[in-house]
């Protein structure tokens, strides 16, 4: 049997195993429009995708007091629970991918950039949760690209740096994984172009998540026993 190159993958959730960027931005728009923010590049909002909802709004609105802040956060989470948290769906194929990697002993967990209440909606609603050893937000721990949902998750499960393996779509998932020390895993399934993430030396850009069981495999020299 191949060796198995890592013990855990921790992967981000939305853009990653969760389809929902353009439904992040549609909601930042409907927000936006309900404070008369005027027009925003839809490519700047999908940028900042990842990060906590604070550090998008500085990102977003380097200018904006605390009040507008407080206004903007509000009028999105109207509008993501009254309209768009049922949107995200799970990209083709997930399910079967994350079951095999259960069965080939990977420890799984999640690092995301959104809240606690808003990961455990999602992981309700799509039903990933059994899945997952571990979970951290940004409730939990600061924002990407901060190590510290990987430190933590490394400090809970016993893991050394360098047997994890961090997959996102997005440069701060890549750049707080290279802060941990762990292994990076870049898929373009979300918000950032491979260009983009290469500058953080990702192992390699996946079109897609589903395509993992074939690299590891290619990793450990042998042929993946599912996907």
């Amino acid at each position: 049997m191949a060796t198995r190159p890592f013990d855990l993958i921790i992967f981000d959730w939305d853009g990653t195993l969760i389809d929902s960027i353009g439904t992040i931005v549609a909601c930042t728009l409907a927000a936006l429009d309900d404070l008369s923010l005027g027009p925003m590049p839809e490519e700047s909002i999908r940028d900042t995708i990842g990060l906590g909802l604070e550090e998008t709004m500085e990102k977003l609105m380097p200018d904006a007091d605390a009040d507008l802040r407080n206004r903007l956060r509000q009028a999105y989470f109207h509008h993501w629970v009254e309209t768009y948290h049922g949107r995200p769906i799970l990209f083709e194929g997930v399910d079967q991918l994350l079951v095999g990697l259960n069965r080939e002993d990977y420890l799984l967990a999640v690092a995301t950039g959104k809240s606690r209440r808003g990961l455990e909606r999602d992981m309700d609603r799509v039903g990933q949760r059994q899945h997952f050893v571990t979970t951290r937000t940004v409730d939990e721990a600061a924002s990407k690209p901060h190590p510290q949902m990987i430190n933590d998750i490394l400090d809970e499960l016993g893991v050394q740096p360098e047997r994890a393996l961090m997959v996102g779509d997005t440069t701060y998932d890549m750049a707080m994984a290279k802060e941990a020390g762990a292994s990076r895993l870049g898929v373009l399934t979300g918000s950032h172009s491979c260009e983009q993430l290469e500058t953080y030396q990702p192992l390699a850009c996946l079109s897609t998540a589903l395509d993992i069981p074939g690299w590891l495999a290619g990793l450990a020299g042998g042929r993946p026993s599912f996907g």
